[in-house]
């Protein structure tokens, strides 16, 4: 979990970054809590944004995947792809999150992939479906995003985690 992946990147959104003197994949993370419970973002784009989260560690009293974590896991894939959408002169901030919870999980590792449902100039909203490592559907959650203009003292790009 400490070590540090880089995310795979669409070109584009690498060269809006470094046109910044922002080397993006070198910076890129999960944030603060995301790393804690060691959400790792595998791809990313404002087509699609790919993660993983083990279950060890973001478990509730019952030994199942915690119905939080699942939404930590969500949200973090769809402020992803909605910040990437936005484009550098953007910020994603959530407004509305929704979660259902199909199945208990006891092990291994859930994987969430978001997808957009409306990519608008104000607002995106993303579909990200988490999955067990059968493929069977774990969670289903629908993130919106206001887009607001970056403003003087806002964080230029993601920032890095201390690992």
């Amino acid at each position: 979990m400490g070590e540090q992946q880089r995310v795979k990147f669409p070109q584009e959104i690498i060269d809006e970054y470094a046109a910044l003197g922002v080397d993006l994949p070198a910076l890129f993370s999960a944030g603060h809590l995301g790393t804690r419970m060691g959400v790792q973002i595998l791809e990313a784009g404002p087509e699609k944004v790919v993660g993983t989260m083990p279950v060890e560690g973001n478990t509730q009293p019952y030994g199942l995947l915690h119905g939080g974590a699942s939404a930590v896991l969500a949200e973090t894939l769809g402020s992803v792809g909605s910040m990437l959408h936005g484009g550098s002169s953007k910020i994603a901030v959530g407004v509305d999150l929704n979660c259902t919870h199909h199945r208990g999980v006891r092990s291994g590792l859930v994987t969430g992939v978001a997808t957009p449902v409306h990519r608008g100039r104000s607002t995106a909203t993303y579909e990200v479906v988490i999955s067990d490592e059968e493929g069977r559907r774990v969670c289903t959650a629908r993130l919106t995003c206001l887009l607001r203009d970056v403003k003087q003292g806002d964080a230029p790009a993601p920032r890095p985690t201390a690992d």
